[in-house]
């Protein structure tokens, strides 16, 4: 096998660090393909799940699985814990080739994306920032849309790696960039939920089939995705489809600190945020993110 840091060089070995709910089966999409698979998960039992369903290796930490790699795809939680497996004690920056490439799946700010990225240049290494949209479903089923930050260059070696779980993916600037484009998808999602709490509340309180309402308007300019496939579990209240509230909250948080910094307005997001706040304060950080609609009736758990 040519070495990480030729430009030509077919990728074959790689890394993947955390395997939570997204991680777990986008690395098993890479093992699948015939890729020499190594994993890093802070706890081993999830590792070692990987392993008896996926083959490949368990590193003990990142330095460990990183080093060798031609590419490091990590999906981690959040700016602390990506700042650890990157370049904390035992972190893969560390231990990975001059050439190799650092794929993060996290949702993080755009601030930690662009240092990071610097980081990786000073060590020789590249960067590509690439946060995911399409839940846990589309991680499974190998349908996920990628969003990137990164240089040309580093996307062109690493986007046939990708095919492997992702339906879509686009570079869509430098670093930091993909984690911007993930904020208007969280921006988006929140205001489309809100619309769809407000629309089902108001039907259901004016006497309507609320269920029938949506059946008729989803055909029309009202559809969307969350309207498809919420609409019906909301009326139900069922709220086990995936990304938390908690989760939100986080990338909401970090879409109005960018606002600000940037001097756009966001009235909207803000709103929404304060309304998970009051989900979240009544036990729900956990639900779904079309728990959102539970706002909408304070007596209601």
């Amino acid at each position: 096998m040519t070495t990480s840091g030729d430009p030509g060089a077919q990728i074959e070995r790689v890394a993947f660090l955390c395997l939570g709910v997204m991680g777990f089966p986008m690395a098993g999409h890479l093992a699948r393909a015939g890729l020499d698979v190594t994993v890093y998960n802070r706890t081993e039992p999830r590792a070692a799940a990987w392993r008896a369903e996926y083959g490949g290796r368990v590193a003990a930490d990142p330095a460990e699985a990183a080093r060798g790699a031609q590419v490091v795809f990590a999906c981690s939680g959040a700016d602390p814990d990506l700042r650890e497996i990157t370049l904390g004690p035992s972190g893969a920056f560390d231990a990975m080739t001059e050439g190799a490439i650092f794929v993060d799946h996290t949702t993080a700010s755009a601030t930690l994306a662009r240092e990071l990225a610097g980081e990786a240049t000073a060590r020789g290494l590249g960067w590509l920032d690439a946060p995911v949209s399409g839940g846990q479903a589309g991680a499974e089923n190998g349908a996920l849309t990628v969003m990137i930050g990164g240089t040309e260059e580093t996307y062109a070696r690493v986007a046939p790696v990708l095919d492997h779980y992702a339906r879509k993916h686009r570079l869509l600037g430098p670093a930091g960039h993909g984690q911007l484009a993930k904020m208007v998808n969280q921006i988006c999602i929140g205001g489309l939920l809100q619309a769809l709490s407000e629309g089902l509340e108001f039907a259901q309180r004016a006497g309507l089939d609320a269920e029938a309402v949506v059946d008729v308007i989803s055909a029309g300019a009202a559809g969307s995705w969350q309207m498809e496939n919420r609409a019906k579990t909301m009326l139900a209240r069922e709220f086990d489809f995936g990304f938390a509230v908690d989760w939100m909250r986080k990338d909401l948080g970090m879409a109005i600190e960018e606002a600000s910094r940037v001097g756009a307005l966001l009235p909207i997001t803000e709103e929404v945020d304060a309304r998970y706040a009051e989900v979240q304060r009544r036990g729900g950080g956990r639900l779904d993110t079309s728990s959102l609609i539970l706002a909408l009736r304070p007596d209601e758990d």
